[in-house]
């Protein structure tokens, strides 16, 4: 017998060891996970909260509609990991004139119940979060603003986030969905500066922010609400950056546009170019129903014979 090792019964290393058992957890854990690490880094370094009491009452607000919504329509209580993300969001992103609390509470009403509301073939169009500080941004625009702190150049909090959520975006099956957008903002961040006479990296430098980090981790890559198959996602990336340099553009040329597409042209876009897109792609590919030989057996037995069915 000899004593060589072969190559492929060598030990795994430390990362492939981690890479597996990351594997076998639930993706919604991890997503979880990064929020509550863009949360911490956010209030312990920054402050950014602006009171304990609005991330109390986003997330209560969000967990109780998502509890008492999911019992009325499907007589259960689902998941509530979904409605903490969006609480968690909500708290870092709206920034309320004076001490006001009635937008996370309406907030957060709205960003649930829209999953409930406005569907289309049994699946919700706009993502929760964007949905509701959209309509935030379009009804209440002199109350209501959005997070525009930057985590400036504290590198280390930067590297740690970026590396959790793109491994965690990699584990998901969406990180194709954010280097897209991240490359195409860029791109078209360049071009707008060069078009402007402006400096650059003034006008990409606020993809570091916690911002971009929620809008790029947690917005444009809900799997419930992109699009199915890898290039349709990519191609829809794409299509919310353009939308983005638009607006933007738009503003710089002073356009009469409505005051929440200069204060988050990137929401407005998504809120735009998402549910267009995934409204299209559940009306060309209709989720496919239960077939007659996975439906109840009762089910079955009256589509052949309704005498045969039990009374």
């Amino acid at each position: 017998m000899s004593d060589t090792t072969h190559p492929t019964m060598a030990e795994p290393s430390v990362f492939a060891r981690a890479w597996e058992q990351g594997r076998r957890i639930d993706p919604r854990y991890l997503i979880a996970f990064l929020i509550t690490l863009v949360l911490l880094a956010a209030q312990f370094r920054y402050h950014m909260f602006g009171g304990y009491e609005r991330l109390a009452l986003a997330l209560a607000t969000c967990l109780a509609t998502e509890a008492v919504l999911s019992w009325f329509d499907r007589g259960k209580v689902v998941n509530l990991q979904s409605a903490y993300i969006s609480g968690i969001s909500l708290t870092l992103l709206i920034k309320p004139q004076g001490v006001a609390l009635w937008p996370f509470a309406l907030g957060g009403f709205l960003a649930i119940s829209s999953k409930y509301v406005l569907r289309y073939r049994d699946n919700h169009l706009w993502n929760p979060t964007n949905f509701a500080i959209t309509v935030l941004l379009l009804t209440a625009p002199d109350r209501v603003s959005v997070l525009s702190h930057q985590f400036g150049n504290d590198l280390a909090t930067n590297a740690i986030i970026w590396a959790f959520g793109l491994i965690i975006a990699a584990r998901v099956g969406v990180l194709h969905i954010t280097l897209t957008y991240l490359a195409s903002f860029l791109v078209l961040g360049s071009i707008r500066a060069a078009a402007l006479g402006m400096p650059v990296l003034p006008e990409i430098a606020p993809i570091t922010g916690p911002m971009y980090q929620l809008f790029v981790f947690f917005m444009i890559t809900d799997p419930r609400t992109v699009v199915k198959g890898r290039r349709r996602q990519v191609i829809v990336a794409v299509l919310i950056a353009v939308m983005e340099t638009l607006i933007r553009y738009a503003a710089d040329r002073g356009l009469p546009l409505p005051t929440a597409f200069s204060a988050a042209p990137a929401f407005l876009a998504l809120a735009i170019v998402g549910p267009i897109a995934k409204w299209i792609d559940l009306w060309r590919n209709p989720p496919k129903r239960p077939t007659a030989a996975k439906a109840p057996t009762s089910q079955v037995l009256r589509q052949h014979d309704p005498a045969l069915m039990p009374r």
